[in-house]
């Protein structure tokens, strides 16, 4: 057993002053910790103020990045028990800024970086971590960070901040937790040219080069962690899709970029049909961006309108998207496979010409692009629709297709607003929207927690579906009539437990699940998750 200060320099262990009496003479703390004994919730109560005096978000993040080295459980309970103010600060956007600066700013390190120069010993490097019973990793490769684009090894923020919400959202122990990066170059100009750059300076390796370690990686994994999840984040989208294709059928494995955002994204359609009259089937949505996000969406839409019945073929025909070269249509060379099934026979339109000719009722930004759901977009969608649904996606909030200001400006209060970061309460001719935030927290920490509960084999589409239902039925009237499309952030521990009940079940109903189905499914999630 650790005594002394192996206990105070052990993160898991320390507590601060709230080392009770009794403890502090079990462990040999008397003398090396001040006189007085406090609670946690006191602990919370000065981490926080503490926070507040900072000048910066930026700063925050880092004072939030040290008390987690120092003090893993103070973290975690600050997180939990402040998650609405937190959130911003350990995710986006801050991160985003964060990632920027990673190199300038790393501390302690937190997660495994992978890099060409480990080929062939990838199996042994993940020997290196400290802990064995490794549940859930997250991985990048750092090209496509957040809106911010290539940020090669810098991206490692990201899979420090989504394992974060992993424990404080859905209660996965930190023990269970593995940050990776595959560091494989940046084709970044600028961080090449940085002397205090952390990662690989080398441009980006590719094709068969770069398949090759990522197979290796995901073999390493099964061997030395055959138990944990895979969850791919902020790859570019041709990759994106081409791993998600070539694991995801055999691989505890998912894309948040594209099945998590489906699922949130889907939640907040179920949730407008309160407002709005319209359901799922009786839609025409319009995408702004054709990437992987904007396609795993729509992707997980079709799956819902066939399990409501729709022919496949019809489904896709409520779907509609616009790239930078206009609608996307049967005629055009100039596509990615993931755009085929959305390319309908149809004339070649503008943004603004298309939202005229198809009268979207929905419309989903995902371009990393800020401004492009203009003044004139808006006003057209409000003529056309009494309650038009409009989502601003692209993250962090600098890169938001417009603001929640605009959109109840421009549509005379009448739009259905969700964005991907956070927009504050806003006013707009005496009445206070408080618009809900599509943040993948609400999906991918309660998804992995009921993948892991049940050891499920892989996972289904089925499983967000039931995860997009399970979000959606969280949502009250209070919420709907402050304007927002999902339900508290404070509730997100029961939110995940919710959904990952339900994720459970469907995998135990579809043979999915590695475990015997428990009496009590929701209480056997329950008590697996860390309290701190």
């Amino acid at each position: 057993m650790k005594k002394g200060l192996e206990v105070l320099q052990d993160k898991t262990l320390y507590k601060s002053i709230a080392f009770t009496r009794a403890e502090r003479e079990r462990l040999g703390l008397r003398g090396l910790l001040p006189y007085r004994v406090d609670s946690q919730r006191r602990l919370v109560e000065r981490v926080m103020a503490s926070l507040r005096r900072l000048p910066t978000d930026i700063d925050r993040y880092m004072s939030l990045s040290a008390l987690q080295e120092r003090n893993e459980r103070l973290f975690y309970r600050t997180v939990i028990d402040h998650i609405e103010e937190i959130l911003p600060l350990i995710y986006t956007p801050t991160v985003g800024e964060a990632c920027r600066q990673f190199s300038h700013i790393a501390r302690e390190p937190k997660g495994l970086f992978i890099t060409p120069a480990d080929r062939g010993r990838v199996k042994s490097l993940l020997g290196n971590w400290h802990e064995r019973d490794i549940r859930i990793i997250v991985v990048t490769d750092g090209e496509r960070i957040l809106g911010l684009g290539d940020l090669g090894a810098n991206g490692m923020g990201i899979p420090i901040g989504k394992l974060a919400l992993y424990t404080a959202c859905a209660g996965i122990p930190p023990r269970h937790c593995l940050p990776v990066t595959l560091d494989v170059g940046t084709n970044n100009e600028e961080l090449l040219g940085d002397s205090l750059y952390l990662g690989y300076p080398r441009r980006r390796i590719k094709g068969r080069a770069y398949f090759g370690l990522v197979d290796e990686f995901v073999g390493a994994v099964q061997a030395k962690y055959p138990r944990a999840l895979i969850q791919f984040e902020d790859f570019l989208t041709p990759n994106a899709y081409a791993l998600l294709r070539r694991y995801r059928h055999r691989v505890l494995c998912f894309n948040d970029d594209i099945q998590g955002t489906a699922a949130v994204v889907l939640s907040g359609v179920y949730a407008s049909e309160k407002l709005t009259g319209t359901t799922l089937a009786d839609s025409r949505i319009m995408f702004l961006g054709a990437g992987s996000a904007a396609t795993g969406i729509a992707d997980l839409m079709v799956a819902a309108l066939v399990e409501r019945g729709v022919a496949r073929e019809e489904a896709r025909r409520k779907l509609w998207f616009v790239d930078k070269k206009g609608l996307v249509v049967s005629g055009r060379k100039d596509l990615m496979g993931h755009n085929l099934p959305y390319a309908h026979d149809h004339e070649r339109l503008s943004f603004m010409e298309a939202i005229e000719a198809l009268k979207p009722n929905v419309l989903i930004g995902a371009t990393g692009m800020p401004g492009t759901f203009t003044k004139a977009a808006i006003e057209r969608m409000s003529v056309l629709n009494e309650r038009p649904v409009v989502f601003a996606l692209s993250n962090p909030t600098s890169r938001a297709e417009c603001t929640a200001e605009q959109a109840y400006a421009w549509s005379g209060g009448k739009a259905i607003f969700a964005s991907g970061s956070p927009f504050g309460e806003t006013a707009y001719k005496g009445k206070v929207f408080r618009p809900g935030q599509g943040n993948n927290a609400y999906v991918f920490p309660g998804v992995g927690l009921g993948a892991l509960a049940c050891r499920a084999r892989v996972i289904s589409d089925g499983m967000f579906l039931a995860a997009a239902r399970a979000l959606a039925d969280m949502v009250g009237d209070d919420d709907l009539r402050r304007g927002s499309l999902y339900p508290p952030l404070q509730e997100i521990r029961k939110i995940s437990l919710a959904i990952a009940t339900r994720v459970a079940e469907t995998a135990y109903a579809g043979s999915l699940a590695r475990r015997r189905r428990p009496l009590n499914v929701k209480k056997d999630i329950r008590d697996f998750m860390y309290d701190p």
